[in-house]
């Protein structure tokens, strides 16, 4: 066996490089994320050839002493520790420390700065860790590094690089997230020469997300802004109709700096819960800012990575924050030309007849009608003023979808989202209240399971019991099925059982209480729900019109598909060449 030896510090320097530099995006978040701690107010960015050839960062912050700069290519030198208590205080982006000393040892890199209270100022090169002399240098104040042929002593290295297109998308993301958290710094990026991104100092948030990602995403987002405790939670969140095919546009930042966390995105998706598919995930911009003794950023080599104190906190914070704005928006998706785009309405209230035996929840008792000039009123009632507002105008198209004549135009219904998501609504309150009605079956009926399906489903049967769904073991693996929701009597039981124990044996872990009961329940709304297909009366499209305007969240079925959408009048009118 080979005998233990000190590693040379030039391959210690390499080590220390693979844990912080990538690609040449990593050297670009570095070294803004340095002149950011500098106080720079301007930072230009010029890359050539994706950053493989030449990454240049120019600023005009505070610059570095002559006597400072080999001490800024070495390793475990900072301007911003002092003892080892201040890793857990630290407010500034730069450190762990190997950022500089880490690009010295893989690149050509020349170092110009001045600080602005001096005459002169000077600078350094280094080729692969090996120093150069402090040279004077009469430039402007601020700092000029150039990091030249990236990986040029490491070809292993550099063949792991993607194409010039790649690396440079990288650089633009990189870029984006560093411009998002610094919105009072005026920053550049080229390519090649070529202008890619100019954003002024004075160009805020809501101006920088336009910029980066487009009028579509800018024209649907709501702000959102809460406090808890010492923490504050601000920024934008889309609308689900914005959703994407992955969380690359879920953007989170911590006292300016852009991290990943697995539970705030968590938080994030949760929040969005019934109102995204399967598989499709939220667009959000989401700034946090928190003491810094509250927060370790020192566990991740990149410091993309933290370690909360009270990360459950946070949880609930963002959660929060998120669906309550989301509650308050209006999400009916409108279909518009895209020159007519503008802010959303409340869609029109309808009338509200007497529910069938499927639609539990009271409302207000039926009114007979009649029509009287073209307008549908109470046949009891005197005649209605032509200004005030009309009962709804409602039918059935291809035993699926419901159209309503509304102020706004025309309004199409998925009876089945729809009905879902009131279904959905109507036990989640009765569980709540514990008030859900039970029906008990007179004779318990069996259900063939395989074995670890029955023990996954008698796990769940106190949960399951609260849900109205009563299992009892009956040996090998079948469970006996002796009590269900009342308000799921249209569909059979077991079907019922049988949808809720595919779903449990669907999950790799173990779902919270919350979790769990969030999903049975739009499970249980979705089998108990009227389908596609099914033919309804005239008083049954009335009444579950009617409780569209009595749930808390229509816009969206529990599993995220859109329940309506409008067609607007203004819309209609262009089609038809009226306007």
């Amino acid at each position: 066996m080979p005998r233990i030896q000190q590693l040379p510090e030039s391959v210690i320097t390499k080590i220390a490089a693979g844990e912080v530099i990538e690609r040449p995006a990593s050297v670009v978040k570095e070294l803004v994320e340095n002149s950011i701690d500098a106080g720079a107010r301007r930072i230009d960015v010029s890359v050539d050839q994706g950053g493989t050839d030449l990454i240049r960062v120019v600023d005009d912050g505070s610059g570095i002493a002559p006597d400072d700069l080999p001490l800024a290519l070495a390793s475990h030198a900072t301007s911003k520790l002092i003892s080892a208590d201040d890793l857990f205080h630290i407010a500034s982006l730069g450190f762990r420390g190997e950022a500089l000393a880490s690009i010295g040892g893989v690149a050509q890199v020349s170092i110009q700065s001045r600080q602005p209270d001096q005459l002169v100022g000077a600078e350094l090169s280094c080729q692969g860790s090996e120093l150069g002399s402090v040279r004077p240098w009469n430039g402007s104040p601020g700092t000029r590094i150039e990091v030249r042929h990236l990986f040029y002593n490491t070809p292993v290295r550099r063949k792991f690089l993607r194409a010039i297109p790649t690396e440079m998308g990288h650089v633009c993301e990189a870029f984006t997230r560093l411009a998002l958290a610094q919105p009072d710094v005026h920053m550049t990026l080229k390519h090649g020469g070529k202008d890619v991104y100019e954003v002024p100092a004075t160009a805020q948030l809501l101006d920088r997300l336009r910029l980066f990602f487009g009028k579509e995403i800018h024209d649907k987002l709501y702000g959102v802004e809460a406090e808890a405790g010492p923490a504050r939670l601000h920024g934008f969140v889309a609308d689900p109709s914005c959703e994407r095919g992955n969380a690359k546009l879920q953007y989170l930042f911590l006292n300016g700096r852009w991290i990943r966390d697995r539970s705030l995105g968590h938080a994030l998706q949760e929040a969005y819960r019934g109102l995204l598919m399967t598989g499709r995930y939220a667009v959000a911009f989401l700034f946090l800012e928190l003491p810094p003794d509250l927060v370790d950023v020192n566990v991740h080599p990149t410091k993309m990575e933290v370690r909360f104190r009270d990360g459950q906190g946070l949880y609930s914070l963002v959660f929060n924050a998120i669906r309550l704005r989301l509650n308050q928006a209006n999400l009916t998706p409108r279909l518009q030309a895209p020159s007519t785009l503008g802010p959303p309405r409340a869609p029109f209230a309808a009338g509200l007849p007497v529910p069938p035996t499927w639609l539990q929840e009271p409302i207000p008792a039926y009114t007979p009608t009649q029509v009287v000039g073209g307008v549908t009123q109470p046949s009891n009632a005197p005649p209605m003023l032509l200004d005030e507002t009309p009962s709804f105008k409602a039918i059935q198209l291809y035993n699926a979808y419901l159209v309503l004549e509304t102020a706004e135009g025309m309004l199409v219904i998925d009876q089945h989202a729809l009905h879902e998501r009131i279904l959905f609504e109507q036990l989640k309150r009765r569980v709540r209240a514990g008030d859900l009605e039970t029906q008990a079956l007179l004779i318990p009926e069996p259900v063939e399971l395989t074995a670890e399906q029955a023990a996954r489903t008698l796990e769940q049967r106190d949960a399951l019991a609260q849900l109205g769904l009563g299992v009892e073991d009956f040996g090998g693996g079948t469970v006996l099925l002796t009590s269900y929701p009342a308000l799921l009597g249209k569909r059979a039981p077991q079907t019922i059982l049988k949808a809720v124990v595919d779903h449990l044996a669907s999950k790799e872990r173990v779902p919270t209480r919350e979790q769990l009961f969030s999903d049975l329940l739009s499970l249980m709304a979705c089998h108990g729900a009227v389908r596609s297909g099914d033919a309804l009366t005239p008083e049954e499209i009335a009444a579950l019109v009617a409780q569209r305007d009595l749930a808390d969240d229509t816009h969206h079925c529990p599993h995220g598909r859109p329940t309506s959408l409008l067609f607007s009048r203004h819309d209609l009118d262009r089609q038809f060449r009226r306007v």
